[in-house]
């Protein structure tokens, strides 16, 4: 969360400010005020599909975690960032438009969370309490994809003002109080999803959702791809900007290197945060090797940077303006840079920076009540550890060990009150 959503804001704020004083300098003019704030978020959304890829979660679990959570955080942010600079009113800007812009984005982002934690939870209870949820593979799988689904079409509806195909009362429930995010609803719905009603499916709903899943994903990265590359060779666009190539050059430059700076603003501050925050815990350290892999896997821009800056820069993916038309091809340029570039060189730079170890043994041994604590806030299964803070203070040990104390009391919370009711792994 941390890199995720704090770090959107200090590298947008970077981009967009950086934009705005190299563009007119290199001659390249005819933007917005509106228009620079969006750059910022185009390009600060993050793409670590390719280092998850050369990364190993078995060798370096916190590592990967840390990439991946990261990555699909900094992606919702990024859109409801986006989302509220649409609506930010650039004709005053002061510290009262700033703190609206700031509310709004935290509504955006607690409304849409909201969503997706009670659809999620809406399908378990369903999964495992009602008979017509139960017991049929085709029931289940319906039940959860159908429910994931109207989660989104529900927030994304609130925001484009479309009524929504359950009808009038979904409309006047949502078309006027709600402005949501659905990449951030279906995103918390899948989490809880996960926790709770994947656990309350047959063995065979299990395997045929886990496999069914990961195949769209596949599918659909595969399309996104296709769709990137043949844009990138639309001929119309490329006629359409003006700008010279020397022009084109220094504006897809001056953009990479303030993703570059952007990043490390806040990478390396953050983790020297993280490292005094839990200096006193026995917590695997962020080390400046592993600092510079996570710094250089948010480096790719992929889909979402694509699909910003065509809500932005076109209207129904066309546009007449020779400025957006630029714009439109500088994201596809650092797009395709960045993937082709930064991708590839991502393997070496881990072999450098991580070499592989091989472990001396495999045989594992019970785990300490310190090493529960450490245990992931979804894999609740196999732990314990219910008499971890029985000799502790819990003030001394929140502050000592805040992250993982929150942990262990939200799994006695959660075995306690949640998974009755809602279901569960065990």
């Amino acid at each position: 969360m941390l890199l995720g959503a704090v770090g959107v804001f200090i590298s947008f704020a970077i981009i967009s400010a950086g934009c705005w004083w190299l563009f007119p300098k290199i001659g390249f003019v005819g933007l917005r005020v509106r228009d620079y704030f969006a750059l910022g978020t185009i390009f600060s959304s993050t793409d670590t599909v390719c280092t998850l890829q050369v990364l190993n979660q078995d060798e370096t679990p916190l590592l990967y975690s840390l990439v991946f959570g990261e990555g699909v955080v900094n992606d919702a942010t990024s859109v409801v960032l986006f989302r509220t600079v649409q609506k930010l009113d650039v004709s005053r800007l002061d510290l009262r438009v700033a703190l609206y812009t700031f509310k709004d984005f935290l509504y955006l982002f607690a409304t849409s969370t909201s969503l997706g934690i009670v659809s999620g939870l809406l399908t378990a209870y369903v999964i495992k309490a009602l008979y017509f949820g139960r017991h049929s593979t085709d029931r289940e799988i319906a039940l959860m994809i159908l429910m994931a689904y109207l989660s989104y079409m529900l927030a994304e509806d609130a925001v484009l003002g479309h009524p929504p195909s359950l009808g009038f009362i979904f409309t006047a429930c949502f078309k006027n109080l709600l402005h949501l995010s659905g990449i951030l609803t279906v995103f918390f719905c899948g989490i809880v999803m996960s926790h709770y009603a994947w656990h309350n499916v047959t063995e065979n709903s299990r395997i045929t959702t886990r496999h069914v899943f990961a195949t769209m994903s596949f599918i659909s990265e595969t399309f996104i791809f296709l769709y990137v590359g043949m844009d990138a060779l639309d001929i119309e666009k490329w006629r359409m900007k003006k700008s010279s190539f020397k022009t084109s050059i220094e504006i897809c430059s001056s953009v990479l290197g303030l993703i570059l700076l952007g990043r490390a603003a806040f990478v390396f501050p953050l983790c020297v945060l993280a490292n005094y925050v839990t200096g006193k815990a026995e917590s695997p350290k962020l080390t400046f090797k592993r600092q510079v892999v996570i710094w250089w896997a948010g480096l790719m821009r992929g889909a979402v940077s694509i699909a910003l800056a065509f809500n932005q820069f076109t209207y129904s993916g066309v546009t007449w303006d020779p400025v957006h038309a630029t714009m439109i091809t500088t994201t596809i340029i650092v797009v395709l840079f960045s993937m082709m570039v930064f991708g590839f060189l991502t393997r070496p730079l881990i072999d450098i920076l991580l070499p592989h170890h091989k472990k001396s043994n495999h045989q594992t041994s019970p785990p300490s009540p310190k090493e529960e604590l450490s245990l992931p806030l979804i894999s609740v299964e196999d732990s314990g550890g219910h008499h971890v803070l029985r000799r502790r203070s819990s003030l001394s040990m929140l502050l000592e060990r805040p992250a993982h104390t929150i942990h262990f009391y939200w799994r006695k919370f959660d075995d306690a009150y949640m998974r009755p009711i809602f279901g569960g792994p065990g």
